[in-house]
């Protein structure tokens, strides 16, 4: 998604510091959201359709050395509506991270995103203003993944990256001594017009066996065409949940301005989450576009439950 940031640069005339400059990005939406009205031990909604609204604000901080070392932190200042009420909430802060970057090779330190959080075409396209079907619906491992509310995470990633490959490894300390301290692990290669990516993840859970995930993802374009594929296997504290994964996207662009969208995503446990949807997005230009979605969730053997959404998004 092109984002257009507006930048208030301050040059600070030190001999240590070539330039620092402080900038705002983000996006705002808003519309109607559906979902089916169930009360069934596995889902429960109170309203059918509600109007449904994010604002998120990126304030990112940076510095250059005169040897071209560039520093650089970002919290994020979010506010969605309540899932259950439907009401607005206020926005909140995010815990900070912090960036080193030089050449190929970026660290992260703080409220990171891990290995797998960044695997390239993890997440696909997600269909509807609010992307509530994705073709990892099936994959239940708690990854290292950066938090938009709250302290979040309090960990490093570190990502290298020559020519077509990449490499990158991440960290999570538990809190306060305790167990579940987890790490993960890719690596990305594009050739041509795909990108292969493989990760893997482990939790250690102290005298419980190890939660654990290996999953490999697939993703390229061929003129208005593009796609993904996700497949991976893990174990997870449910049991019905400990087994393989897999799942889709696709998006096609039908003209200059209008993209159409699908996903879907399962996996063999009893206790998984299906998704599928498709999704239309209409470019405005100017950094607005119209978005809206349909699909179905089922999670184990309960009955599925349809979504619908549309709105508007604009970037800023």
């Amino acid at each position: 998604m092109k984002k257009i940031l507006f930048a208030s640069t301050a040059l600070v005339a030190t001999a240590g510091v070539a330039a620092a400059d402080v900038s705002f990005g983000g996006y705002g939406r808003f519309g109607i959201g559906y979902m089916e009205d169930r009360t069934d031990g596995v889902t429960s909604n109170t309203s059918d359709t509600v109007i449904v609204s994010r604002f998120r604000l990126n304030i990112d901080g940076s510095a250059e050395t005169d040897a071209g070392v560039k520093f650089s932190a970002r919290v994020r200042l979010q506010a969605d509506e309540d899932a259950d009420s439907g009401e607005a909430n206020r926005a909140d802060l995010n815990g900070a991270r912090f960036s080193v970057e030089y050449g190929g090779l970026r660290v992260d330190v703080g409220n990171v995103a891990g290995a797998i959080d960044n695997l390239p075409n993890y997440y696909g396209n997600e269909p509807g203003l609010e992307n509530f079907v994705g073709q990892y619906s099936g994959a239940d491992y708690d990854f290292i993944g950066y938090s938009s509310g709250g302290a979040g995470v309090n960990g490093v990633y570190a990502r290298y990256a020559v020519g077509d490959f990449a490499v990158a490894a991440a960290y999570d300390q538990a809190a306060n001594g305790a167990d579940g301290d987890r790490f993960d692990i890719h690596a990305a290669y594009t050739f041509g017009n795909i990108t292969a990516a493989l990760a893997y993840g482990e939790t250690d859970n102290g005298a419980a066996d190890d939660f654990d995930m290996t999953v490999l993802t697939l993703g390229g374009s061929w003129g208005a065409f593009s796609g993904t594929l996700i497949v991976g296997d893990e174990s997870v504290a449910a049991a019905d949940e400990s087994d393989t994964f897999y799942g889709v996207s696709a998006a096609y662009d039908v003209s200059s301005a209008t993209t159409l969208t699908f996903a879907y995503g399962d996996g063999s446990g009893d206790g998984d989450t299906r998704n599928v949807g498709l999704g239309v997005i209409h470019d405005l230009g100017g950094g607005v576009s119209l978005r809206g979605g349909i699909g179905e969730t089922k999670t184990g053997n309960a009955d599925g439950q349809m979504r619908a959404d549309f709105g508007a998004q604009f970037s800023f």
